[in-house]
């Protein structure tokens, strides 16, 4: 028995099966905004803005991540931004620059998944 995509992209973080109900089922629909993800730019916006101390920028990258994570069920990487995001928030800058190693991790696992889904490999 072959694992199902929902399987596959489990193990990259993804939660295809929250996914679908937020996209109402409709898989295809899921799998292309998914896809731009790898378009993104809110996790390179937020290393730059934390590595010039621009915490300003940081929390409106962090806040921007986690929307774009959790719109698209990235589970690990949305609980991450979401912290990073608070503690910015909150003025804690300390503590959320703690958190990019956290957000590095799941954003690196949610593009391993995203490309081999994109060219195949996933579904093969």
């Amino acid at each position: 028995m072959s694992e199902t995509i929902a399987q596959k992209l489990a193990a990259y973080g993804i939660d295809y099966m929250d996914a679908m109900d937020r996209m109402d089922d409709n898989a295809e629909l899921y799998k292309k905004l998914a896809l731009k993800y790898l378009n993104d730019q809110n996790y390179a916006n937020l290393v730059a803005a934390l590595e010039v101390k621009d915490f300003d920028g940081a929390y409106k990258a962090a806040h921007a991540l986690k929307g774009v994570s959790g719109n698209l069920s990235f589970t690990d990487l949305f609980k991450a931004a979401a912290s990073a995001s608070d503690a910015l928030f909150q003025g804690e800058y300390q503590a959320a620059e703690g958190f990019l190693p956290i957000i590095s991790a799941a954003n690196d696992k949610v593009i391993t998944g995203l490309a081999a889904w994109e060219d195949g490999t996933l579904e093969a």
